[in-house]
C-alpha cells in the first residue's frame, strides 16, 4: 500500500516537471530528466531510510510548494480541494453556511456572515472564532479545516464556538450558497446611478448588464462602477464588462508570453449596452488583476474617469492546466498589457531583496491614451483624480493586516448597540479609545527603513564610522519610530474609513455599507459631483 502512495503522489510531480520541461526547456531534455531522475532516487531513498515513519503525501506536497515558492505567488499546485474550491470562485455557487471564514492553525474566525444566510440565521457574527464542527477538534485537524463547512445542500452540522471569552454551539443546515457579482446596485442621486462589481466570476458581466439596465429604467443618465477590493477573476468576463461600455472590434487587453500559443490580443465582440453613458470607476489598492484591465482599459481609451487610489498592480496571467487524479497547475504564463502598451504588474518576482521579497518596480514608463493623456506603467493603475482617504500607507495596511481593526470593530460592536443608521457615528472618543487599544495589543510593525538600518547596524560597519555616527543611526530609528506612533494621527482620515466599512457591515450587513456609502463615501460624492459638471468630466478625459 505504502509503494502504491509513492506512486501516486509521484505521479503529478513528474507530470508537471514533463509539463515545464516540454514549453520552457526543449533544448534542455538531458538537464531535465537528470534532475527527475536524481530527486525520484532521493525520495524514494528517504522513505524507505528514515528514521521514522514518513508521510510521502505530505512530503511531496511541501517539495512541490517550496518549488513553486521560488518563481510568483500566483503559480500553485492545487490538489482536489484546490480544484474545487477554484470551480467555485469561478462560478460563484456552493453548498455550506455563507461566511467569509478565515483559517489559523487553530480555530476558523468567521470575518462575514451573508444576510440571511445559515451562519446568519444561526446568529453567528464575525469574531466568532470556530473551534469545533461536528466532533472534529479544529486544532487538531492538519488540512484545511474550513473545507468541513460545506457538504451537502440540506445537510446539518454543529459548530462550537466562542465569543467575548464565552463558549457557545449552533446547529446550521447547510444550504446552496450563490455568491453575487454585483452585491449592490443603487442611485446616488436622480440621475447617477452605482453598481458594486466585487469579483469577476461567470455572472460579473450578466449581473453588471442587469443592474445598469434596471437602473437605467429607472432613469438614471449617469454611472459610477466600483471595483474598490475586487481581486479579479476571470479575464473573458473582464472583457465583457468592458464591451458594455465600448463598441465593438475594440481591443481591451493583449498579452504576452515566452510561448507562442499565449500571445494573444483581446477584443470586443458585441455591440455595447451603452457607449455613451459617462462613466466613472472606481479603484483602491485591493482592485486587481481583472479589476485592473477593466479600469487600465477604460483609462487608455478615455471612456471612464478612473478615481480612487493606485490599484494593486498584478499584470500576470495564469492558467490551470490539469495534470492527473484530479490535480491542477495554475502557472503563470503570460503578462497582460492595456490597449496603450501598459503591464502594470508592481512587484518583481524574479528579483529579490535580502529577506528574500520581490522588489518593487521603480521605473515607469510614460504611455499615451486614445486622446493623447499621459499614463504609466509598472506600479498598478493610477486614478486620475486621486481621493485621500483611500491613498495606500504603511500603517493602515498593517492595521487591517493584523487584524487590529478587525478585532476593535468586534469589540466595539458588543458594547455599541445600534439599531438605526442614522445612529452611528465614530466620534473623536471612539478614535482616542481605538489608539488605546492599538496600543493595548502590543500592535508593531517594521518598515523597509527600519529593517534596512538594523541590518547596518548588526553587521557593525556604523561602528567603523565612530561613535557619532552610530549615535546617529541609534537615535534615526528612534525617530523612525516615533513617527510610525504619529502616523496613527497622520493617518487618521484612511484609517477611520477602514473602520467605518468593518463597523457598519456588523451592525447593518453589506447592503448597509453600500447605502451609507451613496451620501457617506468621499469617493462616491467627488465621483457625483464631477459626473454633475460634464465640462469638468469631458476636459479629463481630453
Amino acid at each position: 500500500m505504502k509503494k502504491l502512495l509513492r506512486k501516486r503522489v509521484l505521479i503529478p510531480v513528474l507530470a508537471v516537471f514533463v509539463l515545464i520541461s516540454a514549453s520552457s526547456f526543449k533544448n534542455d531534455f538531458f538537464e531535465i530528466a537528470k534532475q527527475i531522475e536524481i530527486f525520484t532516487t532521493m525520495f524514494k531513498e528517504l522513505n524507505m531510510n528514515y528514521v521514522d515513519e514518513t508521510n510521502p503525501a505530505e512530503l511531496m506536497d511541501t517539495a512541490i510548494k517550496n518549488m513553486l515558492d521560488d518563481l510568483d505567488p500566483y503559480t500553485q499546485f492545487m490538489n482536489e480541494q484546490d480544484v474545487e474550491e477554484f470551480r467555485i470562485r469561478k462560478n460563484g455557487e456552493y453548498s455550506g453556511i455563507g461566511a467569509v471564514v478565515r483559517n489559523y492553525p487553530d480555530k476558523i474566525l468567521i470575518v462575514e456572515p451573508y444576510k440571511d444566510s445559515p451562519a446568519d440565521k444561526a446568529g453567528l457574527k464575525a469574531g466568532d472564532e470556530i473551534i469545533k464542527i461536528d466532533d472534529v477538534d479544529v486544532s487538531e485537524y492538519n488540512e484545511d479545516a474550513s473545507e468541513l463547512l460545506k457538504g451537502a445542500n440540506n445537510s446539518q452540522i454543529k459548530l462550537t464556538y466562542k465569543r467575548q471569552g464565552a463558549t457557545e454551539t449552533a446547529t446550521i443546515e447547510r444550504e446552496e450558497i450563490e455568491i453575487d457579482a454585483v452585491p449592490f446596485y443603487g442611485k446616488i442621486d436622480d440621475k447617477t446611478g452605482y453598481v458594486v462589481l466585487s469579483r469577476f466570476n461567470r455572472k460579473a458581466s450578466k449581473q453588471t448588464q442587469e443592474a445598469i439596465e434596471a437602473l437605467k429604467a429607472q432613469g438614471i443618465e449617469r454611472l459610477v462602477l466600483d471595483l474598490r477590493g475586487n481581486p479579479g477573476g476571470l479575464l473573458s468576463e473582464a472583457i465583457e464588462v468592458c464591451n458594455l461600455f465600448v463598441p465593438k472590434g475594440e481591443l481591451i487587453v493583449s498579452t504576452k508570453s515566452k510561448v507562442k500559443k499565449f500571445n494573444q490580443a483581446y477584443y470586443t465582440k458585441r455591440k455595447p449596452l451603452d457607449e455613451n453613458i459617462p462613466l466613472v470607476v472606481l479603484i483602491n489598492g485591493r482592485s486587481a488583476s481583472a479589476s485592473e484591465i477593466v479600469s487600465g482599459a477604460l483609462q487608455d481609451l478615455d471612456r471612464a474617469v478612473i478615481i480612487g487610489s493606485q490599484s494593486f498592480g498584478k499584470g500576470l496571467v495564469q492558467r490551470p492546466l490539469k495534470l492527473v487524479y484530479g490535480t491542477q497547475l495554475k502557472v503563470t504564463i503570460s503578462r497582460y498589457y492595456t490597449p496603450s502598451g501598459r503591464c502594470i504588474q508592481s512587484l518583481d518576482y524574479w528579483h529579490r531583496d535580502e529577506q528574500g521579497n520581490a522588489v518593487k518596480n521603480t521605473q515607469f514608463n510614460e504611455f499615451k491614451t486614445k486622446n493623447g493623456r499621459k499614463v504609466y506603467d509598472g506600479g498598478g493603475v493610477i486614478p486620475d483624480l486621486k481621493i485621500e482617504a483611500l491613498q495606500n500607507n504603511a500603517i493602515t495596511r498593517a492595521l487591517i493586516q493584523n487584524n487590529v481593526v478587525f478585532d476593535y470593530a468586534t469589540n466595539y460592536y458588543y458594547n455599541h448597540p445600534i439599531s438605526d443608521m442614522a445612529d452611528f457615528e465614530l466620534t473623536e472618543s471612539d478614535y482616542s479609545d481605538f489608539k488605546s487599544f492599538v496600543a493595548a495589543a502590543g500592535f508593531e510593525y517594521e518598515t523597509k527603513t527600519e529593517r534596512e538600518l538594523k541590518d547596518l547596524m548588526s553587521s557593525g560597519e556604523t561602528k567603523d564610522f565612530g561613535a557619532e555616527v552610530q549615535a546617529d543611526y541609534e537615535k534615526l530609528l528612534k525617530d523612525i519610530q516615533q513617527s510610525k506612533i504619529s502616523s496613527i494621527d497622520t493617518f487618521k482620515k484612511n484609517i477611520i474609513k477602514e473602520l467605518e466599512d468593518e463597523l457598519i457591515k456588523r451592525y447593518f450587513y453589506q447592503e448597509g455599507l453600500y447605502n451609507y456609502y451613496l451620501k457617506n463615501d468621499e469617493a462616491i460624492v467627488t465621483s457625483s459631483k464631477l459626473l454633475a459638471d460634464s465640462a469638468k468630466f469631458n476636459s479629463i478625459l481630453q
